[in-house]
């Protein structure tokens, strides 16, 4: 309405002195004279600044005259205490320490392979042979050589016992023996690496090489072996989670590809810090009961890593930030029965965020009624009007 009044006075003046103006301007532009012009044009300047002040009383009449008030709508909510749990999200991959890829540890020819993909196995069965090439004979000749040593080595003791012969027949004879022993020993150790056993119970899950081939110690793959009971992820968390991120922490697994969501927690924490990427190492139990769940797949996790029992949260769209960094929101004092209160900026301080969600820390009371739409546009110390979408409805 103000800006009703202020556009039909000027139209007044405007009209009223328009037709002898425009004749003026248009003469003394067409007299080409510089000094006449500039007279003109300084006579027009005062007229405006005439003109602006009688707009400006009449702007400050019309104020004290309108009795409609022009506040902003805006809509509140009220700030309570609640339970906030917020989560770590991260990925990892399944793995077990239970699976092996087994090489041999004897060069040679692989003679015997005594299992087959999909078979279980027991900790320490045989699973495959390898040509000792002629081991098995010397340490029989071995054995021949140890056993005389042995005999001669009792007889001779038997002697010393009594005083009989020399100190130095029966030293020799006790060394002779001795080292005989030991050559068996090492023999018996060679040829017990041509025999393949399971380190652990499980089931074969890839035979490599087939019977028949050539073998290298340490480099050629026999078999893959896995066991599915002990189960696990492993995932590198960031180093600023380092005091929250802790053994015995609840976690949700949730496994996309089988449709699958886990409750479990973690089992072991590292105490080293990966200085390429400033991470640190968690293991997070996996159950396997129905032993679906296979070593590489991928998996989402939620650690819960702190916990509110009287957190107050507010949506994040709602607060501002000001020049110096403080974040602010703007809540609703002195409202009246007509819900027409005051808009007050209060600084805050906040915490986790969990979505769209934020905790608040500090500066902002249970109970503060904060203005949710219109809070970008509102000023501290303004006038608002608190709508209610229920009324507006029921109207």
């Amino acid at each position: 309405m103000k800006n009703i009044y202020s556009i039909f006075i000027i139209t007044l003046l405007l009209t009223s002195c328009g037709g002898g103006q425009k004749n003026s301007t248009e003469n003394v532009l067409e007299s080409n004279s510089l000094e006449t012009i500039r007279k003109k044009r300084g006579e027009l300047v005062n007229e405006q600044e005439a003109l602006n002040e009688q707009i400006k009383m009449l702007d400050e009449k019309i104020k004290t005259l309108d009795t409609t008030k022009h506040v902003p709508l805006i809509t509140t909510f009220t700030a309570k205490t609640e339970k906030f749990e917020h989560v770590l999200e991260l990925q990892g991959n399944v793995t077990t320490k239970n699976l092996l890829t087994i090489t041999p540890e004897y060069n040679g020819i692989l003679t015997h392979v005594y299992v087959k993909e999909g078979q279980k196995v027991r900790k320490g069965q045989v699973l495959a042979k390898i040509d000792d090439g002629g081991l098995s004979q010397q340490i029989a000749q071995l054995k021949i050589q140890s056993d005389l040593a042995k005999t001669t080595y009792e007889r001779q003791k038997r002697l010393w016992d009594q005083n009989i012969g020399s100190e130095i027949q029966f030293l020799q004879a006790k060394s002779t023996y001795e080292s005989q022993q030991e050559a068996v020993n090492q023999l018996q150790q060679q040829i017990a690496k041509t025999t393949v056993k399971a380190p652990f119970s499980g089931t074969i899950d890839d035979v490599i090489t087939e019977q028949g081939s050539v073998v290298a110690a340490g480099q050629t793959p026999l078999m893959r072996i896995v066991n599915l009971d002990d189960m696990y992820i492993e995932v590198e968390v960031p180093e600023s989670y380092v005091s929250n991120v802790v053994k015995g922490k609840k976690v949700q697994v949730e496994l996309p590809v089988l449709g699958k969501t886990i409750d479990t927690e973690i089992r072991q924490v590292s105490d080293f810090i990966n200085p390429a990427n400033r991470t640190f190492t968690a293991e997070i139990e996996v159950p396997n009961k129905d032993k679906d769940i296979k070593p590489n797949l991928t998996a989402r996790l939620k650690i819960n890593d702190y916990t509110s029992e009287n957190a107050i949260l507010i949506p994040q769209s709602v607060i501002s930030e000001n020049a110096e960094g403080e974040q602010y929101v703007y809540v609703v004092s002195n409202k009246n029965a007509e819900d027409v209160g005051t808009a007050k900026r209060v600084i805050i301080e906040t915490g986790k965020t969990q979505g769209d969600i934020i905790e608040v820390t500090n500066n902002l009371e249970p109970g503060a009624e904060i203005i949710k739409e219109g809070a970008r546009s509102v000023k501290d110390g303004q006038s608002v009007e608190v709508i209610k979408y229920k009324e507006a409805g029921n109207e």
